[in-house]
């Protein structure tokens, strides 16, 4: 007996449990049915039909199921998970910012392949509009929006629904690899400038010191705006008004007295003025009249002088 082989190797395992096939695609909204799928459009994940579910469960390929998608006419590829087989045959359905990045038009081919990708640790991205920014904790509300995702890659332009408004960010960065899975990962996320945001321009402020006439000045005014005794008004029993109403006389600078500074003040020593008002020079008779001289005083007697008893 004879045997013949096509191949002069083997096949490999990995070639076998391959699936790759081509498929005409549309978009979400092009899907018949009553039910409303515009959750398809807020994640990352395609329609297939239900031979694909039969062709991959006899691969006995891993899990989760991941496909690589190719444009062949313009070259470009992404990768996504699979939500349903419910599509009709030889038609599968995908999100419409997946059919942008790909260039594909309504009933475009486009290739799926299976694929085994790595975990995500770090992906970095960036916002397609400055209005990103108006979002209070941007972070919690991509962490909630990837949950309907599968796999990210590098150069796409995912798109978010938050507050019945879209928001587009572009994967700029994704670690270990250029595609990886995020389903059931700890991942890292940063965020690059949104795209058109230009910062604030900060004007120098130029604080100028104020001379001491201008500070004596607002401090007159601060003064002025203080109490002022005998300012106000009077009534009338009457209840009638009085014709001119009496303002307050402005302070005049000149009658404000400023203290006189200690010229003499050294850092680091503390002096306590016992009284503020200069005492006078004590004269030498002012030193012997206010001298104390012990018995020196005079006494008195009860009797009148010059009567005798």
């Amino acid at each position: 007996m004879f045997s013949f082989n096509m191949f002069d190797h083997p096949i490999p395992r990995a070639f076998q449990n391959r699936f790759s096939t081509q498929y005409r695609c549309y978009s979400v909204s092009m899907l018949a049915g009553p039910n409303d799928r515009s959750d398809v459009e807020k994640g990352g994940k395609i329609i297939m039909p239900p031979s694909a579910l039969d062709q991959l469960s006899r691969l006995n390929i891993t899990y989760p199921m991941l496909f690589k998608l190719t444009n062949k006419n313009s070259d470009r590829m992404t990768h996504c998970g699979v939500l349903e087989f419910v599509a009709d045959e030889g038609i599968c359905y995908l999100p419409h910012w997946m059919m942008q990045n790909l260039l594909l038009e309504e009933g475009g081919l486009v290739q799926v392949e299976s694929v085994n990708l790595m975990v995500a640790t770090y992906s970095k991205f960036q916002p397609q509009s400055p209005d990103f920014l108006d979002i209070t904790n941007p972070k919690a509300v991509l962490e909630n929006a990837l949950r309907n995702f599968a796999c990210l890659t590098t150069g796409d332009v995912i798109a978010i629904n938050y507050n019945e408004k879209i928001y587009e960010l572009r994967v700029m960065e994704t670690k270990p690899d250029k595609a990886v899975s995020i389903i059931e990962c700890d991942m890292n996320v940063d965020f690059d400038a949104p795209l058109g945001y230009k910062e604030p321009e900060r004007r120098p402020q130029h604080h100028e010191e104020p001379t001491e006439e201008e500070g004596d000045a607002n401090s007159y005014a601060d003064m002025d705006m203080g109490f002022r005794a005998f300012t106000g008004s009077g009534n009338r029993l009457d209840g009638k008004l009085k014709g001119i109403e009496p303002s307050p006389v402005p302070i005049d600078p000149s009658d404000i007295k400023r203290g006189i500074p200690n010229y003499e003040y050294k850092v680091g020593r503390i002096t306590f003025i016992r009284n503020s008002r200069p005492q006078p020079r004590r004269t030498m008779e002012d030193d012997e009249l206010s001298r104390f001289i012990a018995f020196s005083g005079e006494g008195q007697s009860l009797r009148k002088k010059g009567r005798k008893p």
